[in-house]
């Protein structure tokens, strides 16, 4: 029975330990939701983050309700940004290996596999660099 006991303790301090850690995290995103928000003055900033920091428990649930849909649409938007970021990112390499080195490059590899001639390859060269 002893042995029982223990294991819920440990298993009740892990679950605590859990709910602080998340605790944190939640606290932490909505001081940074606070400092990239272009819509708060300085002193909004300042106000809500002394509530935020000497009340967090309070703090956090008040700005919760009050600008949480608000930091939902700035996390939406900060998302769409870095993913048309990613897609800006990804074209440019496509067209980099895609590009006349990359035809080239293919071009070279049919030639050493003789799968085209020299006037082919000397062509298809031509081509990719006009």
């Amino acid at each position: 029975m002893d042995f029982f006991a223990n294991f819920l303790e440990i298993l009740f301090f892990t679950l605590w330990f859990m709910i602080v850690i998340a605790f944190f995290v939640v606290v932490i995103r909505i001081i940074m939701d606070i400092f990239r928000d272009e819509d708060l003055s300085g002193w909004g900033k300042t106000g809500w983050l002394l509530l935020v920091v000497i009340l967090p428990v309070i703090g956090s649930i008040i700005y919760l309700f009050a600008r949480g849909s608000g930091m939902a649409r700035r996390d939406a938007r900060d998302a769409a940004a870095i993913r048309d970021a990613q897609r800006e990112y990804t074209k440019g390499v496509v067209q980099e290996v895609g590009g006349p080195a990359g035809q080239i490059k293919a071009a070279k590899e049919l030639l050493d596999a003789g799968t085209i001639t020299q006037e082919e390859y000397e062509a298809l060269k031509a081509k990719a660099l006009s």
